[in-house]
């Protein structure tokens, strides 16, 4: 015969069971939404666009600098350019927030980025928000904003 204590031990194990999936589930996820974005930041520091179009939907949509680019448009004039871009000036990207309502996730991000490109001195703050839709269990990229702003030069201290 069981006694009561184990029986009651053996309830919670199975309870506890049952919910860690669920939360392990939850961080799974983000941790898998952040890899895709990371992916593609390493994609292009690495010059692979092979890799950056396998993380892009479709459907895609790039804002920067006012405009709008389709998948088609980015990939055929602009990805060589943030190519280029990466390779040339480092960018230290740090996660503010990943967001997920179902299969969809929206993660914020802000960067310094610093050095020379083409002979001009890049000294800029970035902000980036990513939309990603979980298609057939792969997180895809939906959506980039980008915009970014001359850092402004710190006072010296007194």
């Amino acid at each position: 015969m069981i006694s009561r204590s184990r029986a009651i031990l053996a309830v919670a194990v199975v309870f506890s069971l049952k919910a860690v999936p669920a939360n392990a589930m939850a961080d799974h996820d983000s941790t898998s939404i952040v890899a895709t974005i990371d992916r593609f930041h390493a994609a292009l520091g690495a010059a692979d666009s092979g890799a950056v179009r396998s993380l892009l939907s479709d459907d895609v949509i790039v804002l920067e600098s006012g405009s709008l680019e389709t998948r088609a448009e980015y990939l055929s004039h602009h990805l060589g350019g943030d190519i280029e871009f990466a390779r040339a000036v480092p960018s230290q990207r740090k996660l503010v927030r990943v967001n997920r309502n179902g299969s969809t996730a929206w993660v914020t991000s802000t960067s310094i980025t610093t050095g020379n490109f083409k002979g001009r001195a890049i000294n800029s703050d970035g902000a980036e928000l990513m939309v990603l839709t979980k298609l057939n269990g792969k997180w895809k990229i939906r959506a980039i904003h980008w915009s970014s702003a001359r850092r402004q030069p710190t006072a010296p201290a007194n």
